[in-house]
């Protein structure tokens, strides 16, 4: 996600009242039947929003089924979630705002509710779920998604003629039930149905259109499993380009709500991704998806997000390519390799920054250490700048300035205490031991001390868990 230098109001914090209890599975045992089957927290545990994600499940896959019709703003659709048990549970939740008809647990009427936040969709099927069985969960749906909001966010983005469901930290149960947390990553295959003559743009590649007499269904999937939150879809009218560069596919579309010079400048920055694929390439290796593409909406997004294949643009002109380094950087740093919670934001942030920096070094500007030391110069030790802890900013802070500019601080200084080679030796190990999972700072701590084989515990300590400037010596990697 970029927020810099576009306006955001920061993200409310979570004030759930419960806070979210692991639960122990049941086990069978040959002497005697399974324990009572438990009822599945309604948190995967991150204390940021205790109510994301879910206990007791891992799903696999969800195929979405949506139509929008665009006047009313009203979505209406259904969902399969395929999932697995990972509790004996009586019930288990999917994080979802919309108002739900009908449930199915393999087939068969199960029951259901919402929670009184109106986020929780609790599911009790018509037997117990077993753990390690497989399952498949279908969800019915019709609401207006604008009128729900969820942790002090509004996050429907819609006009008359376009919407967009572009967010972060949450999205998806503004329009399909999930799991909704990094930890879950599942194949999202989505169906769209909207009036002919308007397009739609998800992630992943085209599967095909089916043309009806009034309406067009578009049918996107994406080969690689991803988290919720980088699901997306974009509906209206669209100008699409797409092509082949180096063997990768590329797709990219901008909206025709803009202006005729808006519109070709925006195409003129859409059709730099695959060459910044390229370039970040030779620093971070293969590319990790299958496709890559890019979208500008015409509605006031205000900020950029790393949607999986796909990231999404306001329209910022032609010759921000570092917006594009940035979103495309996170194809690595947070798609592929995801956070394990939300404390480790800086992980996305902070590395998708450093890579603007990398570009600016190799495309003649400024070096990494140049602009490592004039942040550190210019910005003022009482600034509040210095006053977040990068490693656990809290969930107010989670996209504050300081998790870019300051995340971004401690790579390069990284790159200073520990040398150039060893460096980048670090940043590819991660990608590779990371490759498609989850990763936490701790972790990434440990592999950069394994590989530089130095004692780096009070650098970690100064970048990310002091809330103050640090000091300018060797060991902070600033002198």
């Amino acid at each position: 996600m970029t927020t810099r230098p576009l306006s955001r109001p920061l993200l409310a914090a979570a004030t759930c009242a419960v806070m979210a209890v692991g639960l122990t599975s049941a086990t069978a045992t040959a002497e005697g039947p399974l324990a009572a089957p438990v009822d599945g927290a309604a948190g995967i545990g991150d204390p940021y929003w205790p109510l994301d994600g879910n206990g007791g499940i891992d799903v696999t896959s969800y195929e979405i089924r949506n139509s929008y019709a665009f006047g009313k703003g009203r979505l209406a659709g259904r969902t399969r979630v395929e999932l697995t048990a990972t509790s004996d549970l009586r019930s288990f939740s999917l994080d979802f705002l919309l108002d739900v008809s009908k449930v199915t647990v393999d087939g068969a009427a199960a029951g259901f509710e919402k929670t009184d936040d109106g986020h929780e969709l609790r599911i009790t099927p018509a037997e117990p779920l077993i753990a390690g069985t497989d399952h498949a969960v279908v969800v019915s749906y019709v609401d207006r998604p604008a009128t729900h909001s969820y942790a002090g966010e509004m996050n429907w983005l819609a006009s008359r003629r376009e919407v967009v469901t572009m967010n972060e930290p949450h999205m998806a149960p503004w329009w399909f039930p999930s799991n909704d947390h990094p930890q879950d990553k599942a194949i999202v295959d989505v169906k769209i149905r909207v009036p002919n003559g308007r397009e739609v743009i998800s992630n992943g590649e085209l599967k095909g259109r089916r043309v009806g007499r009034k309406s067009t269904t578009w049918h996107w999937r994406a080969d690689e499993p991803m988290v919720p939150y980088l699901a997306f879809f974009a509906a209206g009218d669209f100008t699409i380009a797409q092509g082949v560069h180096q063997g990768l596919p590329w797709l990219v579309a901008v909206s025709q709500g803009l202006s005729a010079a808006d519109e070709a400048a925006s195409m003129r920055l859409m059709r730099k991704t695959p060459k910044v694929v390229a370039g970040l390439e030779k620093d971070l290796g293969d590319y990790p998806f299958s496709v890559v593409g890019g979208l500008t909406t015409s509605l006031g997004v205000g900020f950029a997000l790393e949607n999986q294949t796909r990231p999404t643009y306001p329209a910022v002109g032609s010759s921000y390519t570092s917006l594009v380094v940035h979103e495309i950087a996170h194809q690595w740093f947070g798609d592929d390799v995801a956070v394990q919670q939300w404390r480790d934001i800086w992980l996305n942030e902070g590395f998708a920054t450093f890579m603007e920096w990398r570009w600016s070094e190799q495309h003649g500007g400024r070096s990494g250490a140049q602009i490592l030391d004039d942040y550190y110069d210019n910005v003022e030790a009482g600034s509040d700048f210095w006053q977040v802890v990068v490693a656990d900013p809290g969930a107010a802070k989670v996209f504050d300035d300081a998790i870019y500019g300051r995340g971004a601080m401690t790579l390069q200084a990284l790159r200073n205490r520990v040398g150039n080679r060893d460096f980048w030796r670090i940043l590819r190990s991660w990608l590779r031991e990371q490759d498609g999972g989850n990763g936490a700072t701790e972790e990434f701590e440990a592999l950069a001390t394994r590989i530089s084989g130095e004692d780096l515990t009070g650098f970690f300590a100064a970048w990310l868990r002091t809330a103050s400037k640090p000091a300018a010596t060797a060991d902070n990697g600033l002198a």
